[in-house]
């Protein structure tokens, strides 16, 4: 599989057609839910009562003690982290905390990088696997990247995985939103890359335009990854990322 995190430097306009032919500061609590609806995808629901998988105390500790890497993330990592912490540890011996909700949007998982950093302190890579839920309210996601590159600092490598979404199960036009959004956040992310060298971008979305049947055998609904193919898929780049930064 080629490496999408280093060999990959599309262009801003790349970037939005990548967004767009694969089908994307403020907490979205606290907008209105016009504001939230008029970027077109929809309106956040309450996300705190669904599925996670958070690491135990002792265990982040054991992280950090052994400079491991700790994973913020969405309902894609909640599914998928296992497996990802299984690749990781087979392919560097590096063993992984994870802090994954559905359902999440960026802002609080920046807040759980931050209570974790004070309570536990950091390893040397932090693996952020979110954004997908942040296509409600796309603009909010600039101001969560520069938090997240403060908390971890300049000695620290921070690893996102960027986003792909285009909800088959939505209107034509809801779907489009998303396509649009998905490459908001994205470019967002690169800008950020472009001001903090020790951020690297797992470019999903553009692994998944280049080959369009990926889509369909790598997705389900145009979102979650599909069990094994679109999982090993993800997985692999997220680690071949992190085993490069070793």
């Amino acid at each position: 599989m080629r490496n999408f995190c280093h060999s990959v430097k599309p262009s801003r306009r790349q970037l939005i057609v990548a967004g767009a032919a694969a089908a994307a500061t403020a907490v979205v609590s606290t907008q209105t839910a016009e504001a939230a609806n008029s970027y077109g995808s929809g309106e956040l629901l309450n996300w705190t009562t669904s599925s996670r998988a958070l690491t135990g105390e002792a265990a982040v500790q054991a992280v950090v003690a052994r400079d491991g890497v700790f994973m913020f993330g969405d309902s894609i990592a909640v599914q998928d982290g296992k497996a990802l912490a299984t690749r990781l540890k087979d392919r560097t011996g590096d063993i992984m905390a994870v802090h994954n909700w559905s359902g999440r949007p960026t802002t609080p998982a920046v807040d759980a990088l931050q209570e974790w950093a004070t309570k536990y302190g950091m390893p040397r890579r932090i693996l952020m696997a979110t954004g997908t839920n942040d296509i409600f309210n796309p603009p909010v996601l600039a101001a969560q990247i520069e938090r997240t590159m403060k908390i971890a600092g300049p000695n620290r490598t921070v690893v996102w995985c960027n986003i792909q979404v285009a909800r088959s199960n939505q209107s034509a036009s809801v779907q489009l939103a998303d396509q649009r959004n998905t490459a908001w956040i994205n470019l967002q992310l690169s800008d950020a890359q472009k001001r903090h060298p020790n951020l690297r971008i797992v470019r999903w979305a553009e692994y998944l335009a280049a080959k369009p049947a990926r889509l369909t055998m790598y997705l389900r609904q145009g979102i979650h990854t599909t069990v094994p193919y679109g999982q090993d898929a993800r997985n692999e780049l997220m680690v071949q990322a992190l085993a490069a930064t070793k």
